[in-house]
């Protein structure tokens, strides 16, 4: 029956203007309609959804093209198309996205007490330009939608935030954020220039100097490493999860931090392999002092979301080094270990908005014994709390053991060095589990009895399908992307 369906003509086009189209008709309706609202923008979210499901089953495994191109004249006195297209790499991060925005709708529905439909409006926008992000082959296409993302995310955590300090948040995302990509926008002038072209396909087959290639990489750079982000470019990221509204969060760890992860894998490596393997070394430092420094500063955090926030962004730099090992096995965890946290993360963020919204804390010395008065709450954050140690069984144990498997065949010490996160990381997951469900209860703070109700066990049940279905059966993703990933490795000439 979903060949049959599949059969049908989808394209990416459509993907990208559907939630485009769901906000254009929920700024017509009035704000009193709120089931009216909820029901479109949630309706919206769903369908785009189950496009990029389609999508998926009818991409063909055994090329590494890109896939479902469309081709617009966008300026008409240049070289310049509005070209679209997925191929194995960046197929889950557009599955991912729809995933997660639908979510975020339905965690909005009680957590929201004002401007309810500009809420659906922002994130459906917000989905409709990450989406194209990941399906833009064409370099200056993808900084205009990489930089467009900021202003939905902008406003989320500026009208929609938590505490008093949302505005500053907001502020120093937005400006961290644009700052470095400043320097990509002149690469890619630089490179327009030079080629008379921004299409990837056309630049891959252009040879750059080595020092043409060191300089452009470093431009590169400046915006993919806030954006992932990288020590000590990742000041932004607390305090921008600390104010933002639990859905922003979602979308934060989610899907934000792999734009930049995306940008080195799409642009940095196959554009520039030589200054790929100069800077190298670079990276993997900068990884490891991430990994190690981040997970320490984790164990002394007070905060619940800057204690998730902070694991993020160790995680984040595990996938680097899987990036840079620059051979199948570690670019294929890496993958597999964004797509990962993609979901644990964001699950633990939607743990603490469900004690948030009960208790109005998140400081970890108000809570305590849990598990008498949250039962249900008790078993699912254990749960995630062992997908975010790599358990075995877990979508994060694969992506990992894949980083280290590529990562020791370039560099034995390294990989020795990032397993120290593994153990730092289940230190600390240990530690906050103990301190929140266990140990004496805190009447005096807490409520007696508030554990989860229907809605709320039904937006995590995703997560937990997702987790273990990548974590006992990774070969459905893997065969997705390993001949673009070869094809990746093939064409640096890194094996």
């Amino acid at each position: 029956m979903l060949q049959f369906l599949a059969s049908f003509y989808f394209n990416l086009s459509g993907l990208i203007l559907c939630p485009l189209l769901g906000s254009i008709i929920l700024s017509v309706i009035p704000n009193s309609r709120i089931r009216l609202i909820r029901g479109i923008g949630l309706c919206t979210s769903l369908i785009t959804f189950l496009y990029s499901l389609f999508l998926w089953i009818r991409f063909d495994n055994s090329t590494a093209k890109f896939q479902f191109v469309e081709t617009i004249r966008w300026l008409p006195y240049s070289n310049i198309h509005f070209y679209i297209g997925i191929d194995g790499i960046s197929l889950f991060f557009v599955v991912l996205t729809t995933l997660l925005i639908p979510i975020c709708i339905l965690v909005g529905r009680s957590s929201i007490k004002s401007y309810k439909r500009e809420y659906m409006i922002a994130f459906l926008i917000c989905e409709s330009f990450m989406i194209a992000v990941f399906c833009m082959p064409d370099l200056l296409l993808f900084y205009v939608f990489f930089e467009s993302v900021l202003i939905p995310m902008f406003i989320i955590i500026g009208v929609w935030g938590s505490r008093q300090r949302k505005i500053q948040a907001a502020y120093q995302f937005f400006l961290y954020t644009l700052l470095g990509s400043v320097f990509m926008l002149l690469a890619i002038l630089f490179i327009l220039s030079q080629t008379g072209s921004t299409d990837l396909q056309i630049l891959l087959t252009t040879e750059f100097s080595e020092r043409r290639q060191i300089l452009l990489w470093i431009a590169f750079f400046a915006s993919f490493s806030v954006k992932v982000p990288m020590v000590p470019f990742h000041i932004w990221l607390p305090e921008a999860h600390v104010e933002a509204p639990t859905a922003g969060s979602v979308i934060l760890a989610g899907i934000l931090l792999k734009l930049g992860t995306y940008g080195f894998l799409r642009f940095s490596i196959p554009m520039f392999p030589e200054a790929t393997l100069y800077f190298t070394p670079f990276i993997y430092a900068l990884s490891v002092i991430a990994i190690i420094y981040t997970s320490l500063t984790t164990i002394r955090q007070i905060d619940l979301k800057k204690i998730i926030a902070y694991s993020s962004v160790a995680h984040m730099n595990f996938v680097t080094i899987g990036m840079f090992s620059l051979n199948i096995q570690g670019i294929e965890g890496s993958i597999l270990l964004m797509l990962s946290h993609g979901l644990v993360p964001s699950a633990l963020f939607l743990c603490v908005g469900a004690l948030y919204d009960r208790h109005k804390t998140r400081l970890v010395k108000y809570y305590g014994g849990l598990v008498s008065t949250m039962p249900m709450f008790s078993t699912i954050f254990l749960f995630f709390t062992l997908a975010n140690m790599s358990l075995p069984g877990t979508s994060s144990f694969i992506g990992e053991f894949l980083i280290l498997v590529g990562a020791f065949q370039k560099n034995s010490l390294v990989a020795t060095l990032a397993a120290l996160g593994m153990i730092l990381g289940a230190a600390y997951s240990l530690w906050l589990y103990n301190r929140v469900i266990f140990g004496n209860f805190k009447p005096k703070f807490l409520q007696k009895f508030s554990d989860l109700n229907r809605r709320e066990v039904l937006i995590f049940l995703p997560f937990i399908v997702g987790i273990i279905w990548m974590g006992v059966y990774p070969e459905v993703f893997l065969e997705c992307m390993h001949t673009s990933i070869g094809n990746l490795v093939q064409h640096g000439k890194f094996d």
